[in-house]
């Protein structure tokens, strides 16, 4: 039996999965698809920052545009480390395509001129 607290809305639901997969204790079906996901394939949307090539000590702000499985967050986290970007760039280019062959990008959250 595994225990999560349901982190899809701000109810904060207490979910039982059984070894059958049973969910109990969701108050909405996306509570019940949220602990379904979390015992079989977990995944995460990994935000972060980016230095910017042509400024000094500033970042952009950067995310995957989807979830992307556990196992691959610390190698995406690694690439992630490795990018610089150039100014100006805007909110939503693609900074990586197919980051690691996952069919995720890392797309840039903020507009920096």
């Amino acid at each position: 039996m595994r225990e999560f607290v349901c982190i899809v809305c701000p109810r904060g639901c207490h979910l039982t999965v059984d070894d059958n997969n049973n969910v109990t204790g969701n108050f909405c079906p996306r509570g019940k698809e949220y602990a379904l996901n979390e015992v079989t394939y977990p995944k995460r949307i990994v935000t972060s920052t980016v230095a910017l090539k042509n400024r000094e000590n500033e970042v952009v702000s950067i995310r995957t545009d989807k979830a992307i499985g556990k196992e691959k967050m610390f190698d995406v986290i690694k690439l992630i480390n490795s990018l610089e970007v150039n100014a100006p760039c805007h909110i939503g280019d693609v900074l990586v395509s197919n980051c690691l062959g996952t069919d995720v990008n890392i797309i840039i959250t903020k507009d920096i001129d």
